[in-house]
């Protein structure tokens, strides 16, 4: 595996030596005071260049900076759209080195550099680049709920419970848990709100909620990760019991803490699960006995 030094030389020894490519900006993990450096890090840079369409016309140039295993250009894909201005190179090289390039136009440089503060400029051949403040995540910090906000959550939380109970009771378990997965994702933007509101809104979950770790409390960490059984129908109904009970714990927390409203649909909406889950738990009782 070629050390990081060799990567930075190997991409900017290219862009000093073609003159189409004026500036290079650094970008992701490896800016991140938050994020531990180790192997698996993406190369994530970006060249601003006077031709683009010289670089897309043809991938050979690619070939300077090593074998590939795999490249994937999301410009050039149908079902993976971009999600980032410019032309993308996404290459995981033969050495297990991963380097995330992307072509823009050199004009594009000063809105590069207001788009997020976890940014930094290699290399500027015209000079244009202002002096950058040091790279921070705090784009990516946990914000303060609104009232409104916090609503929204609850009734998104409660409103995809419904929707999990029924593929449970009609024995549909990839809907049930394509349901639990999306209810997820509202317990961690509310666990995100109650450590916040404990420990200041001064740091973020990072991508995949990949730091929550290091904040929530083991024994709610452990059944979080216990909701992410579901290889059965029973499985996804204890995952929603673990679910409800997490977010229950946290939502009526960030209640008492900023005052906001606590919705009445929680005891209204979980009579209704409780009522269902306990008719499929009869259901499976039943069928035991019978043979």
């Amino acid at each position: 595996m070629r050390s990081e030094q060799e990567m930075y030389r190997l991409f900017l020894d290219f862009a000093r030596e073609d003159p189409r490519i004026r500036a290079v900006g650094m970008e992701g993990s490896r800016l991140n005071p938050q994020v531990t450096p180790d192997e698996f890090q993406d190369f994530d840079l970006t060249y601003f260049v006077t031709e683009l369409e010289d670089f897309t016309r043809d991938d050979g140039w690619l070939d300077r900076f090593g074998e590939r295993l795999i490249l994937q250009k999301p410009e050039g894909m149908e079902l993976f759209p971009p999600e980032e201005p410019g032309f993308s190179y996404l290459m995981l090289f033969a050495d297990f080195r991963k380097a995330d390039l992307t072509l823009r136009p050199a004009g594009d440089l000063p809105a590069y550099l207001e788009e997020d503060r976890l940014r930094a400029i290699l290399l500027d051949k015209d000079g244009r680049a202002p002096a950058l403040p040091a790279p921070t995540d705090a784009d990516y910090w946990v914000k303060r709920p609104t009232a409104r906000s916090f609503d929204d959550c609850c009734n998104e939380f409660w409103n995809l419970s419904h929707y999990v109970v029924k593929g449970l009771c009609r024995r549909e378990l990839f809907y049930a848990a394509a349901h639990l997965g999306a209810m997820r994702e509202e317990l961690f933007r509310m666990l995100g709100w109650e450590l916040g509101l404990r420990r200041g809104f001064t740091f973020g979950l990072g991508k995949g909620q990949k730091f929550l770790g290091r904040y929530l409390e083991p024994v709610r960490m452990r059944l979080l990760e216990e909701s992410y059984g579901l290889s059965s129908l029973e499985e996804a109904a204890t995952a929603l019991q673990k679910l409800r009970a997490l977010f229950q714990e946290s939502s009526r927390r960030v209640s008492e803490e900023t005052g906001c409203s606590y919705p009445d649909y929680d005891e209204k909406v979980s009579r209704y699960l409780d009522y269902y889950l306990e008719r499929m738990k009869q259901h499976a009782s039943d069928s035991q006995r019978n043979g």
